[in-house]
């Protein structure tokens, strides 16, 4: 079967939101980053405060510890478990599959891979870069100081690593979740995005999009 839907993981630093929004754009396709939020919020009914304070990066108040997998459960309104941060995650997981049955488009984050495993017509993408290059793309934006830098860069890859594990039961970082982990060091967005389309093309027997 042909791709239509990639998701897109990525370490903070390494340009994968941008690329990923680049390459939505160039492709003609939608993406879905934070908005999968407020989509989530509008079908479910439940204030969207709800679902940012059980959010990947909320930070400060606790920690991800261990694994509950996402199993594809989804309570139902009146539960007294229905705005709980699992159900929070089940919710924004069936926003995610509902999403994906309307068409072509790209999920950044959310463990949209692990969410969407059992479709055969995802493409599931990994960026990362060596901490100097993330350093110097999260500089660009922010124009924070080096120390400050890395422990920012290192506090929101460690949560989206504990968040990734605990709702999928998977290493977010380990190259056997994902059909392609790229390095964007030293490579502009635009020829990132030549590679990925490349890659998508192969895939697709010579087509952009299945």
């Amino acid at each position: 079967m042909k791709k239509k839907i990639i998701t897109i993981a990525r370490s903070y630093g390494s340009g994968g939101r941008t690329l990923g929004i680049k390459l939505a754009k160039e492709l003609g396709i939608p993406y879905y980053d934070r908005s999968v939020i407020r989509i989530a919020s509008d079908m479910s009914g439940i204030n969207e405060v709800l679902f940012n304070e059980a959010d990947e990066k909320v930070t400060g108040k606790w920690f991800f510890k261990g694994s509950k997998p996402y199993k594809g459960e989804l309570l139902p309104p009146g539960h007294p478990d229905y705005t709980s941060r699992d159900n929070l995650f089940n919710i924004e997981a069936d926003t995610i599959k509902k999403l994906a049955d309307q068409g072509p488009c790209i999920f950044i984050g959310r463990c949209a891979d692990f969410v969407l495993q059992e479709r055969e017509d995802v493409m599931k993408l990994f960026f990362y870069a060596p901490m100097e290059n993330c350093i110097a793309r999260a500089k660009e934006v922010h124009g924070e100081e080096e120390d400050e830098l890395i422990k920012k860069i290192n506090r929101i890859d460690k949560y989206r690593a504990e968040y990734y594990k605990y709702y999928t039961g998977h290493e977010w970082n380990d190259s056997r979740n994902y059909d392609f982990c790229l390095n964007t060091a030293a490579m502009s967005y635009e020829k990132l995005i030549e590679v990925v389309k490349e890659y998508i093309k192969i895939q697709n027997d010579g087509e952009l999009l299945g």
